[in-house]
């Protein structure tokens, strides 16, 4: 369902200071604060109306700003992406800069006040004001476009190097979209020279009303422009576009176009001859496979991916939470669980070795928040006091919930269930973190079968925002609410997945896998083999996604879908060769493929296992795939996930969602 329509409403603010009233426009959308404003046409008529009052008026200054927790979140991406011919695309771009560019040549000052997410179009607004105030409460502020297989469109790849610099305006525009949609909080925007003032968001407004009256009374000096780069114009834009091929591997267009349109912004061009290049990029880009993908993959991450599953059942409270497990992946869930819960925790190994790593571990993680002034050193102390560490089990009676982080080893994982069993209520929700293991198998056996569940995190935990909720064949649907809740207040993205082996993104992964390997020991090399995958601008080579996973890990998940799938998943040497410790790829035929071929393989293998996905009812639909792959792997929104580009190829009909 589509938000309510954004509006542009103008009141009239009388202040002693001035002769003339000030003009205060909030972009509102009469909604809650869940939903954001964004820019579509009903919004641009209300503008241009507005627009006639500031024009004809006679105001001292405007002040614009948003309702609460929004200033705006850019183009209504639904309407925009219905432009998706050359000639609309051309003239929704048009539009915005008219419009803007009409808010710019008001002949008195004007301030753009970002008091909430200001993303996109919301940014290229407040550009096209004389100053900007933004609240230290602002944690998004980011134009993500070159995630989404396009460019901002509405002025942004003009003003931004114009007000900031090329490297500045490099990183902001092209390589933090790149880098999963990375943001700028408030702070960091004023720092960067994007806003005037950083204010508290208690008196906001009043406190941006006031900056403008300054401006009435003590015109804004003319800005010197953006220092120009310590390294010339034309290396800083050479080093970024090899930043860009390290990324993306020339697989997606809209970041090489930006690049473009930021260099011609500093080498020359008028604000009109910018207006018109955005434009013809805007054309050539929106009614692409990569922008009609990417704005698919968009609206699976912040609508689909949202949801909640229907369930006859309320999530349980959990108030203390017990992790069983030391180890690296262990030591990452417990931090995180610490910062986002704030609730006691209790974690559990055979030794004291590794509780000794983890605390230093989490006393350092808190450490590095206090200096980066997250956090002030009072609030470390109580973070820390809130854990226990323990070679126990009795210290879990109490908690709520506990996660196993063990070896992936069944029997080892059966035991620890057993005897938590032993000590925790019967309501306690007994979570897995297995990477590929039946949740099913795990609770046979045990007296409450239907409180265990799957929640399967991703490594980095603090960056891949996924977990797989695995429910297994006893698993009950309070036990699915309260992982659900829990990953929610983790700030993760859970996805409900039936219990099958490796779930769906590992499962994916490793078909993937199991192709480059068989290339390998057809006498392909390394170099080959990632250079064939790499083409379709993955964040990174299966050589080091192999390295980051382990081999030894791999190598399990391997042989769990051998065991079960052993036409799809054939056992590999060189694999188990890498998890022994030795480098050696095990050739059993010199019949090395062409990089074209190796591609092909993969993309036909991931096609086949979806299906097979579908068949088995492990998710319901290729959408929740397509969600699981870019939350969890990181996978390009230009591919649409992966079944948007199947279908594109051709390569897939069964993908359509």
């Amino acid at each position: 369902m589509s938000n309510p329509p954004t509006q542009f409403k103008l009141a009239r603010v009388a202040r002693p200071e001035l002769e003339r009233p000030l003009a205060l426009v909030t972009i509102d959308n009469g909604a809650d604060h869940t939903k954001p404003t964004v820019f579509g046409r009903s919004a641009f008529e209300s503008l241009e109306h507005v627009l006639g009052e500031l024009e004809g008026g006679d105001w001292a200054a405007l002040v614009i700003t948003g309702k609460p927790y929004f200033f705006s979140a850019g183009a209504d991406l639904e309407e925009f992406s219905l432009r998706a011919v050359p000639e609309l695309a051309r003239e929704g771009s048009g539009t915005g800069h008219e419009l803007f560019g009409r808010i710019h040549a008001l002949p008195y000052p004007t301030v753009a006040a970002i008091n909430g997410a200001c993303l996109g179009g919301g940014v290229e607004l407040a550009l096209h004001c004389d100053a900007r105030t933004i609240s230290t409460g602002v944690r998004h502020f980011a134009c993500p476009e070159c995630l989404l297989g396009i460019v901002p469109g509405w002025g942004g790849t003009q003003l931004v190097p114009r007000l900031v610099g090329a490297e500045t305006a490099i990183e902001f525009v092209v390589e933090r979209p790149l880098r999963q949609n990375r943001m700028l909080d408030g702070r960091r925007a004023q720092e960067l020279g994007f806003a005037d003032r950083l204010l508290e968001p208690a008196e906001f407004v009043d406190e941006s009303i006031a900056y403008a009256v300054e401006l009435v009374t003590r015109p804004l000096e003319t800005r010197p422009g953006a220092r120009p780069p310590d390294t010339p114009l034309v290396d800083v834009f050479q080093r970024a576009r090899a930043r860009v091929d390290d990324a993306v591997h020339g697989a997606a267009l809209a970041p090489y176009r930006a690049l473009d349109l930021i260099e011609g912004a500093l080498s020359g061009w008028s604000l009109e001859d910018g207006y018109r290049a955005e434009e013809d990029a805007i054309a050539d880009l929106l009614p692409s496979p990569q922008a009609q993908a990417s704005l698919y993959a968009f609206d699976l991450v912040e609508r689909r991916a949202k949801k909640q599953p229907i369930l006859d059942a309320e999530p349980r409270p959990v108030t203390k939470i017990g992790i069983v497990g030391a180890g690296l992946m262990a030591t990452q869930l417990a931090a995180l669980f610490l910062r986002r819960l704030e609730l006691p925790l209790v974690i559990a190994d055979v030794d004291e070795p590794p509780l000794e790593r983890a605390r230093a571990a989490i006393g350092a993680e808190l450490k590095g928040l206090v200096a980066k002034g997250r956090y002030d050193e009072g609030k470390a102390r109580f973070l820390a006091s809130l854990v226990q560490t323990t070679t126990g089990r009795a210290e879990f009676a109490g908690c709520e919930l506990v996660l196993e982080a063990v070896f992936e080893q069944l029997e080892l994982k059966r035991t620890v269930f057993a005897e938590l069993e032993a000590v925790v209520a019967p309501s306690c929700v007994l979570a897995t973190n297995t990477s590929a293991l039946s949740v099913t198998d795990m609770a046979a056996g045990l007296e409450h079968p239907e409180r265990v569940v799957g929640m399967h995190f991703f490594n980095p935990v603090a960056l891949l925002p996924l977990v797989e909720v695995v429910r297994g064949e006893r698993t009950d649907d309070a036990t699915v609410a309260t992982a659900f809740e829990l990953a929610t207040k983790l700030r993760k993205r859970p996805l409900l997945v039936q219990d099958a082996p490796a779930f769906v993104v590992n499962r994916i992964l490793t078909r993937l896998l199991s192709v480059v390997l068989a290339a390998l020991e057809r006498g392909n090399t390394i170099e080959e083999t990632d250079e064939a995958i790499l083409r379709l601008g993955l964040p990174m080579a299966p050589s080091v996604l192999l390295q980051l996973v382990g081999p030894r890990v791999a190598l399990h998940v391997l042989e769990t879908l051998h065991a079960a799938y052993p036409d799809r998943f054939p056992v590999s040497q060189t694999l188990a060769n890498y998890a022994e410790g030795r480098e050696q790829i095990s050739v059993v035929d010199q019949s090395p493929l062409a990089p074209d071929e190796i591609l092909e393989t993969a993309l036909a293998a991931i096609a086949d296992e979806i299906r097979h996905l579908l068949d088995e009812g492990v998710v319901p639909v290729a959408a929740d795939v397509d969600t699981a792959l870019i939350l969890g792997a990181g996978f390009p929104f230009w591919l649409g996930g992966i079944s948007k580009h199947l279908e594109q190829l051709g390569i897939s009909e069964r993908m359509a969602s």
